[in-house]
Formats: structure tokens, C-alpha cells, sequence
């Protein structure tokens, strides 16, 4: 019987992760049925998929498809949580995986024996039904694991790169700038010969990003790293930052050094600072601790958030078709995606491997292979 991985938060603050068994769905006349045979374990999956719970506390009971995971939620997160409680919510942002079913309409049809890449949900799953055009044909030749992580990643990269150019910037910062992600902006950047700040948190990181041929890499554990920062920034002119860490100091140290490079490039002063505008979205939440950060940049600046869904509703959808088409394009370059570890929807539930992926740790990523001990 197909199966789904499921995530469910109970009246009683606890997260429960459970294999759910569903009936193999059949296409409505506009759809596809993709047999999913690869689908990441992103950052943006683990606030449905774990609910913000506490790992450590993580447990199991049953055993291989029959295991349920339960972990308990801090009461003042069990609070923001109240529009899930005992709903049972499929996971998985994005993956890939072949058509073996199609509806009536043309569009349908012409996916059958295709290998797609899509996203919306519901990916941790044996099978998936999808709108034909909302999925994304990958090239001959290009398997399901390469073309997995087709949409959030590689997407938000290039919604980076143009929000820069709406908002009227020229260079980019970007934290935690090893990851999977920040390797692919590393090159698109280069790519588009944009200025680019990194921002990393060891030394290894840093050696990462130049053998990419990274330019500007600051590590924020060296005792230089504030004049580093300082140094990259009035090079590049860089106004616009990245951040995937969310709590903390960093938004603010970013911003001072913004200042403190717009200073030293000669920008306008006025009565409370440079008057040039300086801003940072956080997008990611790698700290869920509060972000705090000391008022030393004037009054020209901006710290909010980036979420991609809204920036591709914003840009309209013959653009992001033209993303979505460069992706395919470049999956095997530029946005190509590495894995360090492969496990099945079963593997998910084990205690261990949850608290591994669950850590976010940089240069390591996960892909679950659905088909992988499937009947």
C-alpha cells in the first residue's frame, strides 16, 4: 500500500511522525500521477515536518513502516501552533520523479514516461498527483535525484538576484553562505558577474567557498571578522543582505558594516548617518532566538523578511516560467545539488537520523528515495 510521511500536532503539545497508508491516487484531467523517486530535506520542510518540536526529546515506538515518532513542543510554541493541532499534514516542499499516469488533457499526456520535477507538498511520499503544468520537464538524460531540488533552492536564488535588481541594488551578502544554497549563488553570481559577500561560520567553510571561487568570504568566528565584513563591503558597495539565521546579532553586525563601508566609499551624509538605504531580509531561521542588534547605521535602513512563494506571485508567472526553465537548464551547473546521505520514507522515523537532519548542519544534506524498500 502507498505510503505518506505525515506530521501531526496534538492537543497535548506533542509532535507525532507517522507513515500514513493512502490509496494510489488517480489524475483529474489536468493532472499527473509522478512516482516519486527523490525529494530533499530542506530547512523550509522541517518547520511542517518537525513543528519547531524538541529532538532531544524525540521518541519511537513500533517498528519499520509501523514506527510513530513522537517529540514534545515547548509550550510557547505549542501556542503559535493552534491551526494544525490534530491535523495529520503530508511533508515534503520538492522533489522529482517519473510520470506513469496522466489525465485526459494534451498537456497531461505529454508528461507520461517524463521525468518531472516539481513542488507544492506531499512529496514524502510513494506517489503524487500534480497539475501537468506545475510540473517542470527535466531534460533528457537527467535523473530524478538531479533534478530533486529544482524549486526552492535554485528559485530562491534567482529571486535574490532579482529582487537585487528590482530594489536598485548592485552586490549581495549572504550568511551561512555554505550551504547547499549558498554554493549555487556562489556561481550564479559569478555567472552574472555580481558582487557577492560571504558569510560563513568556520574556517573549512570559507576554504569550501574559494575553491568555488568565491571572491569575498568572511568568517564570523575569526577574531578579524567585523573588518573583514567592513573591507568586503566597501569593495564591493554591497547594500543587500541574506540572512538564513534569523536570531542573533548577525542582521545588526551586517548592517553596521553596510554603514560603516558606506562611509568609507564617500556615500552622502546627513544629520543621522549615510543616506544611503541599506537593507536585510531574513529568510531563514537557523537561530530562533530573538534577533537583537545595537542602532550604530543612521536611519536609511531596512530589516524584514523573504519569502520565495510571495516573491514569484509578485513577479507574475511568464517570469517564473523563465526561472523555472534556466533551472532545467543549468541543473547539472549551476544549481546542481549534492547529498550526503540517501535514506527511504522508513529511515525518516529513525530517532537518530532525525536528530541528524533536524541540525541543519551545513555542507550536509538529505535526500529521501521514496521507492527505496518500496513492494
Amino acid at each position: 500500500m502507498p505510503q505518506q510521511l505525515r506530521s501531526k500536532v496534538t492537543a497535548g503539545g506533542q509532535l507525532e511522525l507517522s507513515l500514513v497508508e493512502v490509496e494510489r491516487p488517480s489524475p483529474a484531467a489536468d493532472e499527473v500521477l509522478i512516482r516519486v523517486e527523490a525529494a530533499p530535506i530542506n530547512p523550509s520542510d522541517l518547520g511542517v515536518l518537525l513543528a519547531f518540536a524538541d529532538v532531544a526529546t524525540a521518541r519511537a515506538s513500533g517498528s519499520g513502516a509501523g514506527t510513530v515518532v513522537t517529540a514534545d513542543i515547548d509550550e510557547r510554541v505549542f501556542r503559535t501552533l493552534g491551526a494544525r493541532v490534530d491535523k495529520s499534514l503530508p511533508t515534503g516542499n520538492e522533489g522529482a520523479g517519473v510520470v506513469v499516469e496522466a489525465g485526459s488533457d494534451p498537456e497531461a499526456q505529454a508528461l507520461v514516461g517524463k521525468t518531472v520535477a516539481t513542488w507544492g507538498g506531499s512529496m514524502y511520499a510513494h506517489w503524487k498527483t500534480q497539475k501537468a503544468d506545475q510540473c517542470l520537464a527535466l531534460h533528457e538524460g537527467t535523473r530524478a535525484e538531479e533534478g530533486a531540488s529544482c524549486f526552492v533552492n535554485p528559485l530562491t536564488v534567482l529571486g535574490m538576484l532579482g529582487t537585487m535588481r528590482r530594489e536598485g541594488h548592485s552586490a549581495l551578502v549572504h550568511t551561512a553562505a555554505a550551504s547547499n544554497l549558498g554554493q549555487m549563488l556562489v556561481k550564479a553570481c559569478a555567472n552574472q558577474d555580481v558582487p557577492l559577500v560571504n558569510i560563513v561560520r568556520k574556517a573549512e567553510h570559507a576554504a569550501l567557498l574559494r575553491g568555488l571561487g568565491a571572491k569575498h568570504v568572511c568568517d564570523s568566528s575569526a577574531p578579524s571578522f567585523r573588518d573583514d565584513l567592513v573591507a568586503s563591503l566597501t569593495e564591493t558597495g554591497a547594500t543587500l543582505g541574506y540572512d538564513a539565521i534569523g536570531g542573533g546579532r548577525m542582521a545588526g553586525q551586517i548592517l553596521a558594516a553596510m554603514e560603516a563601508a558606506c562611509l568609507a566609499r564617500g556615500a552622502s551624509v546627513g544629520r543621522y548617518g549615510s543616506t544611503t538605504h541599506k537593507q536585510v531580509y531574513i529568510y531563514g531561521g537557523l537561530d530562533r532566538g530573538p534577533t537583537t542588534f545595537e542602532r550604530s547605521f543612521g536611519l536609511a535602513w531596512g530589516l524584514g523578511g523573504w519569502l520565495l512563494p510571495n516573491y514569484l506571485a509578485d513577479v507574475g508567472p511568464d517570469e517564473a516560467r523563465r526561472m523555472r526553465e534556466q533551472v532545467a537548464d543549468e541543473i547539472k551547473t549551476t544549481f546542481a545539488s549534492h547529498y550526503t546521505r540517501r535514506i527511504g520514507l522508513a529511515e525518516a522515523l529513525d530517532v537518530e537520523t532525525l536528530r541528524a537532519y533536524a541540525r541543519q548542519a551545513t555542507g550536509e544534506k538529505v535526500l529521501i528515495t521514496p521507492q527505496t524498500g518500496a513492494a
